[in-house]
């Protein structure tokens, strides 16, 4: 239904188109009355002009575009339309409507009748898309077929030569350009008109009214059982026999289904290329003029009803639309083609300004190696002028030291000499600095001797600091408590008192001490003295031995006697031995 369906609105759109006077898009509502009125009678739909009233009616009395009249058109005539009518009476309506207005002036070589199954073949092979047009693909293909039927051969170049000057803008022909190309001759040159009028019926039968052989052949009666000559019409589902070719007077119909089947019948009762039709009720028997006759007949009825068990259209409407969707599939083939050449452009596109940028750089990079090496073969040069020069001092410089060897060489005996007699001094040093090592030793001795003194009398004073801390305390403490303060106060002092005496006594005896330091600094002032003496010798001997000196002394802690003869970490070491041995007792 569908198809059926676009197959009428393509008629009805150019008896639209040829009301339209004015070229606006839009027709007069009592134009579409009427053509909705012939349209119902046509196509045998029941006319209602009561709905026809009520779609157009409105408070605007102008005309009506064709996307107005659609709705009407489809809901209360196209939806309503069965395939029981004359589908040559419907187009030559429309093609009455139409053909006045745009039918060309210009004088063709066929009739008005030729040019209006132009016109509904036209239909049959255009586009589905409006303005209806034939493309370049069917156009060969209906030449073709002409062509065929007019006995011709084929003119491929002529046809390509045509393209060629085709108008691309257009993308096709319109019905009217159709019927001018094949009423002016370009492709049927040596044809006469009657010849081409005949192929144009031809093809218009198999494409249109679904003819697909026709021919005489005999048919044997069912009654009588006399052999007849019938024109014989083949259809997809029928066999129709006439008196004539000229289909006016039809004697009957053979129906043809999937049951159905037709067998090859050996020659008999002085016929000859017989073959039978089975159908449900009745069987014909027909006798062709001539084998091949018969054989193609056989062929062409044995295809309809293999179509007819499979449910396919006729093949000239199934090749339609192949080349329908072959088309479809090549236009979203180039879209698509189109589209990665559109991207493949912009990538090379980029990839250009990519290169270019990549250019670009290179020659800056080529500018600054040229540049680089530029300076380099100037450095070289410099560096080779350099190196010249540096080579030629490197020579005198060798004569020098050559001679500067000489001179050393004899200097380096007495060298020698002075060694040996610097070994002997060496010697006698070491004997110098083992006596100022013992001196040393010894005042060491003394000075940890000291710092012993020093730790005990540090501990005594922290102890001293403390009881005088803790009769503080005493004093402020209630009455009550201060008698027994006052005894232990009095037992603090005579420990105090103890304490002092033996603070006195390490003063002695630190002061003793003392004196063994005086003596052994003496002894150390007289090793300084004869180490000093040694040292004058080796200096008078160039300095080439250096002598090993007293190290430097840590700073001394300074205490209410004077300087301490013990560093801060001696100190620290008697006051933990001084708490440890107060702890013990």
């Amino acid at each position: 239904m569908g198809s059926l369906k676009e197959e009428l609105l393509k008629a009805i759109w150019h008896a639209f188109i040829a009301l339209d006077q004015d070229h606006s898009g839009k027709v007069s509502k009592s134009q579409l009355k009427v053509l909705s009125h012939n349209l119902c009678t046509v196509l045998k739909v029941p006319h209602d002009p009561v709905a026809l009233e009520e779609h157009f009616r409105d408070d605007d009395e102008g005309p009506v575009s064709n996307q107005g009249y659609m709705p009407y058109l489809n809901r209360f005539i196209l939806e309503k339309v069965q395939d029981n009518f004359d589908k040559i009476e419907f187009n030559r309506m429309c093609w009455t409507l139409c053909v006045k207005k745009n039918l060309t002036k210009n004088p063709l070589l066929i009739t008005e009748e030729d040019a209006f199954k132009i016109w509904v073949i036209f239909n049959f092979l255009s586009e589905d898309k409006y303005p209806l047009i034939i493309v370049s693909e069917e156009i060969e293909y209906l030449l073709k077929k002409l062509t065929e039927a007019m006995g011709g051969g084929w003119q491929q170049e002529q046809f390509e030569h045509y393209k060629i000057n085709f108008d691309d803008s257009k993308n096709g022909l319109s019905a009217w350009e159709l019927i001018e190309l094949i009423g002016n001759g370009q492709f049927s040159k040596g044809m006469d008109r009657q010849t081409v009028s005949m192929a144009i019926n031809e093809v218009f039968n198999e494409l249109i009214l679904d003819v697909l052989k026709q021919g005489y052949m005999m048919k044997k009666g069912h009654r009588r059982k006399n052999w007849t000559e019938r024109w014989f019409v083949l259809k997809p589902n029928i066999i129709s026999y006439y008196v004539s070719e000229d289909l006016k007077d039809k004697k009957g119909d053979i129906l043809l289904d999937e049951n159905c089947c037709v067998e090859s019948l050996p020659d008999k009762d002085g016929k000859k290329c017989l073959f039978l039709v089975k159908c449900f009720d009745k069987t014909f028997e027909i006798s062709a003029s001539d084998k091949k006759k018969k054989q193609e007949w056989i062929q062409a009825i044995h295809s309809t009803i293999h179509l007819l068990k499979l449910g396919s259209p006729p093949p000239h409407k199934e090749a339609r639309q192949r080349r329908k969707e072959l088309r479809k599939k090549q236009l979203a083939e180039q879209e698509e083609l189109e589209r990665q050449m559109k991207e493949l452009q912009a990538a090379n596109e980029s990839k250009q300004q990519e290169l270019e940028a990549v250019r670009k750089k290179l020659e800056e990079a080529a500018s600054r190696a040229a540049e680089e090496e530029k300076k380099r073969l100037q450095t070289q040069v410099e560096l080779q002028a350099r190196f010249s020069t540096e080579l030629e001092r490197e020579k005198l410089i060798r004569q020098q030291m050559e001679e500067q060897v000489a001179q050393k060489s004899s200097e380096l005996e007495q060298y020698l000499q002075r060694v040996r007699e610097l070994e002997d001094m060496y010697l006698k040093l070491q004997e110098a600095l083992e006596d100022e090592r013992q001196a040393r030793q010894d005042e060491e001795t003394v000075r940890k001797l000291q710092a012993r003194l020093l730790e005990e009398e540090s501990s005594k004073r922290a102890e001293l600091e403390k009881w005088h801390l803790e009769q503080q305390q005493a004093i402020q403490t209630t009455e009550a408590e201060k008698q027994e303060l006052e005894n232990q106060r009095v037992l603090k002092e005579q420990a105090l008192q103890e304490a002092m005496e033996q603070l006195e006594q390490l003063e002695l005896e630190r002061k003793q001490a003392l004196e063994q330091y005086e003596e052994v600094k003496k002894k150390l002032e007289m090793a300084t003295n004869k180490t000093k003496s040694w040292k004058d010798k080796v200096a008078h001997h160039e300095g080439l031995i250096r002598l090993i000196e007293p190290g430097s002394k840590n700073p001394h802690l300074i205490t209410n006697w004077g300087p301490a003869a013990f560093t801060e970490a001696e100190l620290e070491e008697r006051e933990k031995n001084w708490k440890e041995k107060k702890t013990t007792e």
